[in-house]
């Protein structure tokens, strides 16, 4: 069995940092020349550090960037959910916008990056909250900067204050997922018209699963917290009602565990651009279309073909086209896309595509979009690295890129989300 390799020794170090790098850490270099990466520092700063490889920590800080301000936060330092709270925001927006411009020059793409789409605090109405054995129930929280170690959380600057608000009874409703000793639940928690709804993962079950006490447990937290829905796995423990979005003008009544994006304010930014560029089509096709963020907005103008691989979801989404009036006419498909892609013969009649897949991109999709008709196409990433070579693609094939334009949805994080317009 091969041996893990031993922990390099630290060695205290002067270190000046250089620029920010693509996870928010410092890139910074020693009098020696050597290179490390020095987290919770900015350009231009020089600092005290602990360094081991190319890994540091600051011991102290020694000059500060004039760009540096009061984190607002009490756990930001140790909480691993935030890397730049102490980075000033319209500086951190700036850095955004060149990394989005870096990225695409890579691939060999020149166009317009818009000013990025700001965040606010308080907006995310989706988190994933990690629960852990403590004294007294369950410790609840955030994993800790680069660790496995759990950091209990009381406030929550990004999180939307319904959310914060909910955190007591959140604790008492894990402490009903932690018997099994191999059991690390996660609590994913969606903000809905109908108020949280929250499904369960991480729950050990190859031994039995939760007895029926403990389920019982955890439907009785549940009502105690006024949870709209508790599920464990997709698996319904409590239920009252049915946790619904709105969507265009459409109220979707949400699957567990469904994908959403994770702030109103940047859905609302990318459903605009994605309007404005598709205005005037006959008939759009809206590939990774989930539970319809931008079907339906869509099928107020022109019918919509909307494909998505996850069955729950496209459910969702013609349930609610069926009881929604004044809509075009959306032909809904359940399909693999990253397995069995909408070829480019299937796309016509579809003047306008609207793409939007997860981190991977979509290259084999891109490559029918691009043998396609379509005149116009708008891709939505949280990935400008898979963008960018989905991009490449497209544009050998006759496509200008118009325009990007970065959405900062995860607030005092280095992720970065895009719109991109290509137009013939």
């Amino acid at each position: 069995m091969r041996r893990a390799p031993a922990p390099q020794p630290s060695v205290e170090k002067i270190l000046s940092v250089r620029a920010v790098g693509g996870q928010g850490d410092g890139l910074a270099t020693a009098d020696d020349g050597s290179r490390a990466f020095l987290p919770l520092t900015l350009a231009g700063e020089r600092a005290r550090a602990s360094v081991a490889g190319d890994r540091a920590e600051l011991i102290e800080l020694l000059e500060a960037s004039p760009e540096r301000v009061k984190p607002p936060c009490p756990h930001f330092g140790e909480c691993g959910g935030c890397a730049l709270q102490h980075w000033d925001y319209e500086a951190q927006l700036a850095w955004k916008r060149e990394q989005v411009r870096q990225i695409l020059a890579r691939e060999g793409l020149d166009t317009e990056v818009a000013p990025g789409v700001p965040a606010r605090p308080e907006s995310r109405r989706r988190v994933a909250l990690h629960a852990r054995p403590g004294r007294g129930g369950a410790v609840l929280g955030y994993k800790a900067r680069r660790s496995w170690r759990l950091v209990e959380i009381a406030v929550c600057p990004i999180s939307d204050r319904r959310i914060v608000e909910a955190l007591p009874g959140l604790r008492k409703v894990a402490a009903a997922f932690l018997d099994h000793p191999k059991s690390a639940p996660t609590l994913h928690v969606t903000l809905t018209r109908s108020g949280l709804d929250v499904d369960v993962t991480g729950v050990e079950r190859k031994s039995g699963g939760m007895t029926a006490d403990r389920k019982m447990q955890a439907a009785e937290a549940a009502a105690e917290a006024g949870l709209a829905r508790l599920t464990l796995a997709g698996e319904p423990l409590y239920q009252p009602g049915q946790p619904v979005v709105r969507l265009g003008q459409a109220l979707v009544e949400l699957p567990p565990g469904a994908f959403l994006q994770a702030t109103p304010q940047a859905e609302a930014a990318m459903v605009a651009e994605t309007l404005a560029a598709t205005d005037g089509a006959r008939k759009v096709a809206d590939l990774f279309c989930g539970v319809g963020t931008f079907t339906f907005p869509l099928a107020e103008r022109a019918p919509v073909l909307a494909v998505d691989g996850a069955a729950e979801a496209v459910g969702a989404l013609k349930t609610a086209a069926g009881r929604t009036p004044g809509l075009k006419p959306i032909e809904t498909v359940v399909r693999d896309l990253f397995r069995n892609p909408v070829s480019a013969s299937e796309l016509k009649g579809c003047d306008a595509v609207v793409f939007d897949p997860p981190r991977a991109g979509a290259l084999d999709q891109s490559r029918q979009i691009a043998g396609s008709g379509a005149a116009v196409v708008v891709g939505i990433s949280c990935n400008p690295t898979t963008f960018a070579r989905d991009a490449r693609v497209l544009v050998d094939a006759g496509f200008t890129l118009d325009r990007v334009t970065p959405v900062d949805q995860f607030l005092w994080s280095a992720h970065i989300e895009l719109v991109g317009v290509f137009r013939r």
